[in-house]
């Protein structure tokens, strides 16, 4: 299912407008990457014909490797990318090295770096793929390099200003980032996870400046997106393989539906720079 739902023409003091897909309908398309053992789902952006409204994110795609397989190399220019491991273990071809990787490890490519996947396993390789339209005047003079890490590595903390039933990983920032266990990008400003208690919220809140977009990893819960005619919380039910797209401004949160029996509600979250200058005053 594909879901486009705005509530003013987009303009850059719209109050809410998001983007809904579900990973179990994105319908695959061919891409740079597609192999005969290799296919992609386009979720937001390139490849998906329903994404004009979101600005700062060049594409948002669900990459299968399957066993013994291989994509074709990739390289994009004007933008930066970030990856994400669903599930499975492989190898990462960057440039000239061959790099191990496994589920829930985090990458970080920077801007025109060739690379691609290849799968010697028996199981398939499931790969969220991100790429970041990169700004000349405020990104020419970040050179990070390929950095990688796993999110076995982060602790989960509680935040100001969420709530405690919410606990976050940090993984990923800006070059000037002291807290996220990579810092690197430019245009992302924070890639994190929550984890939910159950009936658990991270209260709902806006971002300014800033698109964001949930990919709920495990569990179901009620995904705040936008507003009611009077002021409440407009709430969707969502479960687990549902992404969400959220404009600046857009009243954005999560309550988990999850038993205190069962498995923690997730959620996997990148946030990211409207391009230009500040859109609010």
């Amino acid at each position: 299912m594909l879901f486009l739902i705005s509530f003013t023409s987009f303009n850059p003091y719209a109050p809410a407008q998001y983007l809904h897909r579900s990973l179990a309908s994105v319908r695959e398309v061919y891409n740079e990457f597609t192999t005969t053992g290799a296919y992609y789902k386009p979720v937001f952006g390139a490849g998906d014909d329903s994404s004009s409204i979101i600005r700062g994110a060049s594409r948002y795609g669900y990459l299968i490797v399957e066993p013994g397989g291989r994509t074709n190399t990739v390289k994009y220019e004007g933008e930066e990318t970030v990856l994400f491991l669903l599930e499975g273990t492989g190898m990462l071809n960057y440039g000239n090295e061959m790099v191990p990787i496994s589920k829930n490890d985090f990458i970080y490519i920077p801007e025109g770096e060739k690379f691609g996947f290849s799968n010697p396993r028996e199981q398939s390789l499931a790969v969220i793929v991100m790429g970041f339209r990169l700004e000349d005047s405020s990104c020419s003079k970040v050179k990070t390099g390929m950095k990688l890490a796993n999110t076995d590595q982060i602790k989960f903390q509680v935040l100001p200003g969420h709530g405690p039933t919410t606990r976050f990983q940090l993984m990923l920032g800006t070059t000037e980032s002291k807290r996220d266990r990579l810092a690197a990008s430019c245009m992302v400003t924070s890639m994190f996870i929550m984890d939910f208690a159950s009936g658990g919220t991270n209260n709902p809140h806006r971002h300014k400046d800033e698109e964001e977009i949930y990919l709920i990893l495990k569990g179901r819960g009620d995904m705040v997106a936008g507003e009611t005619g009077d002021g409440g919380e407009l709430r969707h039910f969502s479960e687990e393989g549902d992404i969400y797209f959220f404009a600046p401004n857009t009243l954005i949160g999560f309550y988990s539906g999850n038993q205190p029996e069962e498995e923690h509600a997730q959620i996997l979250a990148v946030r990211f720079k409207y391009p230009g200058n500040s859109i609010t005053k």
